[in-house]
């Protein structure tokens, strides 16, 4: 089934299913943390902020009487180690993972390359692109171990259009649409799927950073927007792969 912006998941479209989503305590990732719960599925929400994700995990357990796991990790700090702990807790506790979305990012300088600050350029890359390949890289046997399992990439607009000033943001989005295909293409004989989604122009801490001046007002609702990652999600998007969902 192709991807329709006329598409609605039903009631139960993500029941039992369990899904991680990194960056879940703002913008998309916790609106989409918000939907995937109210279609039936257990979610494993990460985020740097305790406080935030004690917060989320209120606001889910309102809607779903399933328990939400809570995964505090800075993608800054945290080595190999600590990805590989997460994981063994998830495999201890469910056993398998139907969905990782990769959400979380930075958006580090909106300027020229000239004035980049080297270290914060570093950081972006390494939270943006290296954070979603050690993720991947670990999450991998239990996604394998899943009867239909989806990994989803946040894309934007300038992953595939390049602008001017947007820095280690663009160049760490470029490279994540290249590692969703590569990705696609391995895993291609599987029942793991790999897509992205470029959820246009949303009321996010990102675009406000980037551009602090525009009315919010006039912006997508971050609810409004995970339509797409819904149906990457569910069963209806067997097949689908490789492909960047608009």
């Amino acid at each position: 089934m192709n991807f329709s912006k006329d598409y609605s998941p039903a009631p139960n479209a993500l029941q039992d299913r369990v899904i991680m989503i990194t960056g879940a305590t703002d913008g998309i990732g916790k609106a989409l943390a918000l939907a995937v719960a109210q279609l039936g599925a257990t979610v494993i929400a990460h985020g740097r902020n305790t406080k935030k994700l004690e917060a989320l995990d209120d606001a889910i357990k309102a809607i779903s009487s399933k328990r939400t796991a809570l995964l505090p990790l800075d993608f800054e700090k945290v080595g190999p180690n600590e990805y590989q702990a997460a994981v063994q807790a998830i495999e201890q506790n469910y056993g398998r993972l139907d969905g990782l979305i990769h959400n979380a990012a930075m958006l580090g300088e909106h300027a020229p390359i000239e004035h980049h600050d080297i270290p914060k350029w570093l950081r972006t890359l390494h939270v943006n692109t290296n954070a979603p390949f050690i993720l991947t890289r670990y999450c991998l046997p239990l996604l394998r171990k899943s009867a239909d399992a989806s990994i989803v990439f946040s894309s934007c607009e300038v992953a595939i259009k390049s602008r001017s000033n947007w820095g280690a943001y663009l160049v760490s989005k470029s490279a994540n649409e290249g590692m969703m295909k590569m990705l696609a293409e391995e895993l291609e004989n599987t029942h793991i799927r790999v897509n992205s989604v470029d959820p246009g122009i949303a009321n996010t801490k990102i675009r406000m950073q980037a551009f602090p001046a525009e009315n919010r007002d006039l912006l997508s609702k971050p609810d409004q927007v995970v339509t797409p990652y819904l149906f990457l999600l569910g069963g209806n998007s067997k097949g689908v792969n490789g492909q960047r969902l608009v």
